[in-house]
């Protein structure tokens, strides 16, 4: 194996270094760095140094290490050549992409040198995948050993995840071991006829045995992803302290899921990030989201079938399984990736190559919006719950005051002239998605994501009007009651005749009264004073 092409003085990892790209894991052939063009900055970039090439598993965008070079530097291939030998004075190179020590992304071990003297992991050895059926027995025979801890089933049995016990046991979920604890497991595994050579997660120790890969470091609960022919393919761990890069900002969650993976350790193998399927696998419609855990919990909320896939853009072994599925009589794909899809691009590319997937196979593809107050389905569905449930468990009494709605297409202002308060004309306006432009970049966000964005105040033109109407309200109540009042009405559901989304962040209000109009950006429960024009608006449906 070597870090240099035939055709070329040079490889791949020297493009890498000269651009300084920032390198977050290794593997046997490859590592994983920081995307140059999306601006990612967990490692989602896969540069392949023996085929020279490279992809971003975030933005999708790839190619050869000349387009590399060039694309970040707004040239030609051809000057990329010749500014690449330049740089690296490749008449004499040695062909090496570095010579100090760096560290493995996941276990802070050093990693070994090239026999050239160039730094890789050409050192280690990789072992050849395990069949699918040893893989599922492994793994199975593996969370049969171990237990799932007081506090993730709390968190499992939560609001945040909604799940009964029974759901929990059913889906296989249990709690990562200790690090001390590996060793005794795998001889366990092994005694009892199970391979482990080849099983991602599995790898051969220094000290001549086989062993787990789990640290405190990765410490969580572990997710199976399963296929569609039922055999456990996969685990992903959630993890109890997500990974945080030095760089990122305070707000920045940091990388939640992992997969459970021994790449880059000696006899180790990659998970292949394979993608999980629950449900009826001869189901007319199949729903498909990002990420497994949010999968299982919708099919337990909504009891239909859902595909997971690892990254929206990660859409590469759907091929396989969308030709499976339309052999078993599926007819439609409801893509069901978070509301991000109307601000984030590639999320909405990843959504994009779900559509083309799916017709490839003669299959119809929709795609599912709900409340933008939610991000997920299982957030949307488990919201959903709560709210029947309140209403199944209490009497609904009108408070001692309230706001009266009153839509002028019902008269209902006349009826409603004896009750005491003020009057106040409000109008709803919200963002447009138009055919061209289904991404706009603070759909459904904050003010400081608009401001961020490039915008000093809320494009009018980019909205519509939605909603016209008034309301009465006790005289004493202040601009922010009156505002949290349309909210509360018009947030979680959608009344009689309204034409609009539930009122949502980056939604604007007016309020029409006396003192005149007033305009403020909606920002969960925050609503920011703002200029607007609604003249540029466009106009509400007939």
């Amino acid at each position: 194996m070597a870090s240099f092409s035939e055709d070329f003085p040079f490889g791949i990892m020297d493009v890498v270094e000269l651009l300084h790209l920032h390198i977050r894991r290794r593997q046997t052939d490859s590592v994983y760095t920081d995307c140059p063009f999306c601006g990612d900055r967990r490692g989602k970039m896969n540069v392949n140094f023996v085929k020279n090439v490279w992809r971003c598993n975030y933005c999708g965008e790839h190619g050869g290490m000349l387009n590399l070079y060039a694309r970040v530097n707004n040239t030609t291939n051809s000057e990329a050549y010749r500014e690449i030998c330049d740089a690296l004075q490749a008449g004499d190179t040695s062909w090496g992409y570095g010579g100090s020590e760096n560290t493995d992304a996941y276990t802070g071990g050093p990693v070994k040198e090239s026999l050239t003297g160039g730094q890789t992991a050409m050192g280690i050895t990789q072992s050849e995948r395990a069949s699918l059926q040893e893989i599922h027995q492994t793994y199975s025979l593996l969370l049969e050993m171990l237990s799932l801890n007081p506090a993730h089933r709390a968190h499992l049995r939560s609001e945040k995840r909604g799940l009964s016990d029974g759901q929990i046991d059913s889906l296989g979920f249990k709690s990562t071991p200790p690090y001390f604890l590996c060793r005794s497991l795998t001889e366990r595994l092994i005694k009892q006829g199970c391979k482990v050579e080849g099983v991602p997660g599995f790898y051969l120790h220094e000290g001549g045995y086989w062993t787990l890969r789990f640290s405190s470091r990765t410490a969580g609960i572990l997710i199976p992803a399963v296929g569609v022919d039922g055999l456990i393919r996969g685990m992903q761990i959630l993890l109890d302290k997500p990974f945080k890069d030095k760089d990122d900002p305070p707000e920045k969650a940091g990388t939640k899921y992992i997969w459970f993976s021994s790449a880059g350790k000696n006899m180790g193998t990659t998970s292949g990030s394979p993608v999980h399927f629950i449900g009826n696998p001869f189901a007319r419609t199949i729903y498909v989201t990002e990420g497994i855990l949010k999968a299982d919990i919708a099919h337990c909320l909504l009891n239909r079938s859902f595909v997971a896939i690892a990254g929206a853009n990660n859409v590469q072994q759907l091929g396989p399984l969308f030709a499976l599925l339309a052999q078993n009589g599926t007819e439609l794909i409801i893509e069901a990736h978070d509301m991000d899809k109307y601000s984030n691009e590639m999320i909405a590319k990843g959504s994009s190559k779900i559509y083309l997937l799916a017709r490839q196979y003669g299959m119809e593809c929709r795609r599912l919006t709900w409340n933008p107050n939610y991000k997920g389905i299982d957030d949307w569905q488990l919201a959903l719950r709560k709210e029947k449930q309140q209403k199944e468990g209490e009497k609904k009494n009108l408070p001692e005051e309230h706001a009266v709605f009153c839509p002028e297409e019902k008269g209902s202002v006349e009826k409603s002239a004896d009750s005491p308060g003020k009057k106040c004309r409000f109008r709803i306006y919200q963002l447009v998605f138009e055919e061209g432009r289904e991404t706009i970049p603070f759909a459904f966000k904050g003010i400081r994501d608009l401001h961020k964005a490039g915008y000093g105040q809320p494009p009018a033109s980019d909205y519509q009007l939605v909603c016209e109407s008034e309301l009465l309200f006790p005289e004493h109540w202040e601009e922010k009651k009156i505002l949290e009042q349309i909210l509360d009405h018009y947030g979680n559901h959608i009344p009689e005749g309204y034409q609009g989304r539930p009122l949502a962040s980056s939604d604007v209000v007016e309020l029409d009264d006396e003192t005149g109009r007033h305009y403020f950006y909606v920002d969960g429960r925050i609503f920011e004073p703002v200029r607007f024009s609604p003249f540029l608006a466009k106009p509400m449906k007939g």
